[in-house]
């Protein structure tokens, strides 16, 4: 047991360093190894439209887990709601907009389709402004699709 909790800490801080390194290879990685190691395909059988929630959730708590920024969810921002912001003290740092999407089969030939959906909405929404408009400069879009256990993400 203590192992299992000694791994998913190194697993949760390496996606943490990877945010504030700028490393999405490493996120990307270690969250699609965090998955297939922690989650059932049982626990995304739920209608499409509550998928996302699952992902999202589970992010959430990873990113909390780092003092470094606020963590905020589902608030509004240009002409909609991101998924997440990380939002760290000092203004000049790094700063991150996500936006998820969950690979639907009927409506995506492959889950680089879906990763091209989060990235048009992420733009046309505005997701960004808010930050702008209180003076973060360095703000990263990043966007994520997932399909099962496997995640894909993108900065842009």
């Amino acid at each position: 047991f203590e192992q299992v909790i000694a791994n998913d800490r190194a697993s949760t801080e390496k996606i943490n360093r990877g945010f504030l390194e700028g490393k999405t290879e490493d996120i990307q990685q270690e969250l699609t190894m965090f998955l297939g190691e922690t989650i059932s395909i049982l626990d995304t059988r739920v209608r499409n439209e509550e998928k996302e929630i699952f992902y999202h959730g589970i992010l959430l708590g990873i990113l909390k887990n780092n003092s470094g920024w606020a963590v905020k969810s589902n608030r509004e921002s240009g002409f909609g709601r991101y998924d997440i912001m990380l939002e760290p003290k000092d203004k000049n740092e790094n700063s991150f907009v996500m936006e998820f999407k969950v690979y639907k089969e009927e409506k995506e030939k492959t889950i680089e389709d879906t990763i091209e959906n989060a990235k048009k909405q992420i733009e046309e929404r505005r997701y960004v402004d808010d930050l702008e408009e209180r003076g973060y400069t360095n703000i990263t879009k990043m966007v994520f699709a997932f399909k099962g256990k496997e995640v894909k993400m993108q900065v842009i």
